[in-house]
């Protein structure tokens, strides 16, 4: 029996912290983000989750990848993102690469579930997580929404334009078709700080 997720138009959802998860949604049918990974409760899940935002952190921090075709001079915001397939293993990895490609779609997020789809040969990714250092902007939200990610795990909230429940709620909104479960504020302190070090 599938469980509706939560209501994002719902007041309760007001009272929802950084780093807790979305209520609702947690026994959904079908494959999810942590089968095949021991349960080892919500202890396990925070500690998992930790550890796989410090893979994004690294992404963030090391930069795109440079050849000799590249200017190294140009840098983009450093965002990193890593698609986790449902046995936790690590599909795809992507970085911040506007500046770099002259492409306004080359957030971390979207490029990880490019790599991701292209890695697996489905543009549905059920079962897969999603890990980025910053909450996604509506853009990719709408793109995790679409290809069907069962887990968000974000870092540093984003005030301005994030879209995970900052100031819209495009992943836990009730009208959508599908809608993952979200993971807010897990080593927000790292996050921004790297964030914050790359605007001085």
């Amino acid at each position: 029996m599938r469980s509706e997720p939560a209501d994002a138009t719902d007041p309760s959802l007001e009272s929802i912290r950084p780093g807790q998860p979305t209520p609702g949604a947690v026994d959904r049918a079908g494959p999810g983000a942590h089968e095949g990974l021991a349960d080892l409760g919500e202890v396990g899940r925070r500690q998992r989750h930790e550890l796989w935002m410090r893979r994004a952190l690294e992404i963030a921090v090391a930069g795109p990848p440079v050849d000799d075709t590249v200017s190294t001079d140009v840098d983009d915001v450093p965002v990193g993102a890593v698609l986790y397939g449902p046995d936790g293993t690590e599909l795809a990895t992507g970085r911040n690469e506007r500046e770099l490609t002259g492409d306004p779609t080359a957030h971390a997020e979207v490029l990880a579930l490019r790599r991701g789809a292209e890695r697996t040969g489905r543009w549905r990714l059920d079962g897969c997580t999603l890990v980025v250092t910053l909450e996604p902007c509506t853009m990719c939200a709408g793109a995790l929404v679409l290809a069907r990610v069962s887990t968000v795990v974000f870092g540093a909230w984003e005030p301005k334009t994030g879209a995970a429940g900052s100031l819209w709620d495009v992943l836990r909104d009730r009208r959508l078709n599908h809608r993952p479960e979200v993971y807010g504020g897990v080593l927000e302190a790292e996050t921004a700080t790297v964030l914050r070090a790359f605007f001085r």
